[in-house]
């Protein structure tokens, strides 16, 4: 498989993704989420999504910031390991609940208290933009057939 698209190649798409860029990085500067926690749910939406690129970007951002190759491994399956924290276990379960909205079901009450039960409304709000805006990365990812493997920790720094 080939990628389809350089999306930095044209105007518009280059556009949005500085913007999505400035975005993150309004996030990172401003919410007090773990950047760790920021890189797990990430990588998490990322992987239902089938985003290998974003994968990609989430697995090393999140290794750079201190996580280990165990936790950032068991991501996939969080459900069924002792390595997360509860706080961690409810972000993780908010992130499948908003990336799986297709399902009809939405986010569920009980997930949603679980998160609230460790996150106050600014970390919620962060996480909730944290999630929309990975969706929609991964999303132009997959449409364009962005592949994983290659990508380089400070490949978008010259975005903003």
């Amino acid at each position: 498989m080939e990628p389809r698209l350089n999306l930095m190649d044209t105007p518009t798409a280059a556009k949005v993704g500085k913007r999505f860029y400035s975005t993150s990085l309004a996030l990172q500067e401003s919410t007090t989420l773990p950047k760790s926690l920021q890189e797990l749910v990430s990588l998490r939406a990322s992987q239902i999504n089938g985003c290998g690129w974003c994968v990609d970007v989430h697995t090393k951002e999140a290794a750079e910031v201190g996580e280990t190759p165990l936790r950032i491994n068991l991501v996939a399956a969080w459900r069924h390991t002792t390595v997360f924290t509860e706080a961690e276990r409810a972000a993780l379960a908010l992130a499948e609940e908003v990336t799986e909205l297709s399902a009809g079901k939405g986010v569920s009450d009980a997930t949603w208290d679980a998160a609230r039960a460790h996150f106050d409304d600014d970390q919620l709000g962060a996480l909730v933009c944290l999630l929309a805006l990975t969706n929609a990365s991964n999303r132009m990812g997959v449409a364009v057939n962005m592949l994983g493997g290659g990508y380089d920790r400070g490949a978008f720094a010259g975005l903003d």
